[in-house]
């Protein structure tokens, strides 16, 4: 087995992001409910993007089309990001990511990063720990309707990257890092310093956990000589 290739979540994994994210949801929920939406149909306690699936469903089913379905989408998701762009101006570096990312880019990684999150933040915080050397590819929310835990938007890093599954690891925080992986066959690494426990990433499919960043190196070192 040959690794070529090292795909990172950013949010859990590379950064510590201080997002709000229940304040984000009552937000959104109350946006959407001036819009005129049930509030019944949404819950504090799913993602953002699962309150868009809803909404888009309930738009259809209420006659909306593409065009106006699009401009809410947009609405909400440029609420999103004015919350992210606020929240990425006092994030950190996981301890140790720096040294690690310098590793691995010594020993001729390809890097890249799958995000949920936009493309104003995730802009932010690579210039500003000046991590833009680090990264071959960098794919967001803003590649289109297919994001994780769709596996279409670790497909595309993957093709991004020229690298086929079996050549990739996937480093992530949470379950849908793992399940987008787990779907394509690539090998998954789980990192225990973002929203997901051992035994959560485990049950989504994590080939191996990590207690660490900078135990990354290593594993691949083995990886690379099984």
């Amino acid at each position: 087995m040959t690794i070529k290739a090292v795909i990172f979540d950013l949010d859990g994994t590379i950064v510590d992001f201080n997002l709000n994210y229940k304040a984000v949801r009552a937000e959104v929920i109350q946006f959407l409910t001036n819009q005129s939406f049930p509030r019944s149909i949404f819950s504090m306690n799913e993602s953002v993007f699962e309150m868009l699936k809803k909404m888009e469903i309930y738009m259809k089913n209420n006659g909306k089309g593409e065009q106006e379905i699009m401009k809410t989408k947009k609405a909400v998701l440029s609420l999103v990001s004015s919350h992210e762009l606020e929240a990425a101006r006092s994030t950190r570096l996981i301890p140790g990511v720096l040294e690690t990312l310098k590793a691995l880019k010594k020993k001729g990684l390809k890097m890249a990063l799958f995000t949920l999150n936009g493309e104003k933040s995730v802009s932010y915080i690579i210039k500003c720990f000046r991590l833009e050397s680090f990264f071959d590819v960098v794919i967001t929310r803003d590649f289109g309707s297919a994001v994780k835990p769709d596996s279409a938007h670790l497909e595309a890093v993957l093709g991004k990257l020229n690298v086929k599954p079996e050549e990739g690891i996937v480093v992530g925080d949470s379950v849908w890092d793992m399940m987008c992986a787990h779907e394509l066959n690539v090998i998954a690494i789980g990192v225990v310093t973002g929203i997901s426990s051992l035994q959560e990433l485990t049950r989504a499919g994590a080939t191996y956990i990590a207690s660490s960043f900078t135990e990354l190196p290593t594993l691949i070192q083995q990886l690379n000589k099984s």
